[in-house]
């Protein structure tokens, strides 16, 4: 009787327990900061719900700005939009309300559509290069290359590539038992994360991580390296040096906002991969700026930087009819 009743308890039994559920961790060592974090967090997603929505909105209602290159900017905002609201249930609830467990399947939603979107942003930021190569190289023939039919089938392709590249993860992820610890690094799920909690091989699903890192960040940092070598020689075939200095100026939004997904993605890549023996802060602070820093800038940028949205956002927040 006494074998039977101890058989239950082991610590084998107890070790092989497959999690469904996982912990989302704040600031790691300061859980008292956390609700002074959400004041901060809840601004940054005020100013990017905001922000997004305006530029899609002067998009759509401003006739003038029915241009290529404006809706590209406008899958751009939407994209960044649909980014924010996936992290920002789960780093609200860990933040303000102190609930960190969320379920796997919850988890692996999440982690398909943060991944999905972001590789959805890699692929209009191409787009967009793509844009200004044309409007500099072939001013004259602009919108009869970029139709609307093309630009369409480019945001479609673009879409379906990211979903068609991600789509396997949720069950590379499904598959693996995790039953040695289910505290994330994050106050979200991300892949990476989730993989080095698992009590099994997970050689593929290291090996598919580097795969879309290929595809999202590789091949598509080298087509942008391209398609800025073929701008700045168009841009040498210019005469005038004022003329030069006008047509460079109109990628210097689209040059930012580049820098400002990149750089963070590939710091927090490198991190994740090589920087394991880097502070918890350290990986928190890098795929926070990741996630946060170009919804939040990008609304900021292309007001600042474009003079015809600009305007009519002063227009619209200033009740003018009859703006410049």
């Amino acid at each position: 009787m006494r074998l039977l009743i101890s058989i239950p308890l082991s610590p084998f039994n107890q070790t092989t327990d497959n999690h469904q559920t996982f912990t989302l961790t704040g600031i790691p060592g300061m859980p008292e900061k956390d609700f002074w974090m959400a004041l901060p967090l809840c601004l940054l997603y005020s100013i990017t719900v905001l922000g997004n929505v305006i530029i899609l909105f002067v998009i759509k209602t401003e006739q003038s700005l029915h241009e290529p290159m404006y809706y590209f900017l406008a899958m751009l905002a939407a994209t960044d939009l649909s980014l924010s609201l996936c992290t920002m249930p789960t780093m609200i609830s860990v933040y303000w309300f102190n609930w960190h467990l969320i379920t796997l399947d919850a988890c692996i939603t999440q982690m398909f559509f943060i991944h999905a979107f972001g590789g959805v942003e890699s692929g209009v930021l191409v787009a967009m290069a793509f844009d200004r190569f044309v409007a500099i190289r072939f001013p004259l023939h602009y919108t009869t290359i970029l139709t609307h039919r093309v630009i369409g089938n480019t945001g479609a392709a673009v879409l379906l590539r990211s979903v068609v590249v991600v789509l396997p993860v949720p069950f590379l992820i499904k598959r693996l038992p995790f039953c040695h610890s289910n505290v994330l690094s994050h106050a979200y799920c991300l892949h990476q994360d989730a993989m080095r909690l698992a009590c099994a091989d997970t050689s593929v699903n290291s090996i598919y991580g580097l795969v879309t890192v290929i595809i999202f960040i590789v091949l598509d940092v080298l087509i942008l390296l391209v398609s800025y070598v073929l701008i700045l020689q168009a841009v040498l075939n210019i005469a005038s040096k004022e003329e030069r200095f006008k047509v460079l100026k109109t990628c210097l939004s689209h040059i930012s906002a580049v820098l400002l997904f990149y750089v963070p993605l590939i710091g927090m890549t490198l991190i994740h991969r090589f920087g394991k023996h880097l502070s918890p802060f350290v990986h928190i602070l890098m795929a926070n700026i990741y996630l946060l820093l170009p919804p939040v800038l990008n609304p900021v940028v292309y007001s600042v930087r474009t003079k015809q949205i600009r305007q009519r956002i002063i227009r619209m927040f200033c009740g003018g009819k009859n703006g410049p």
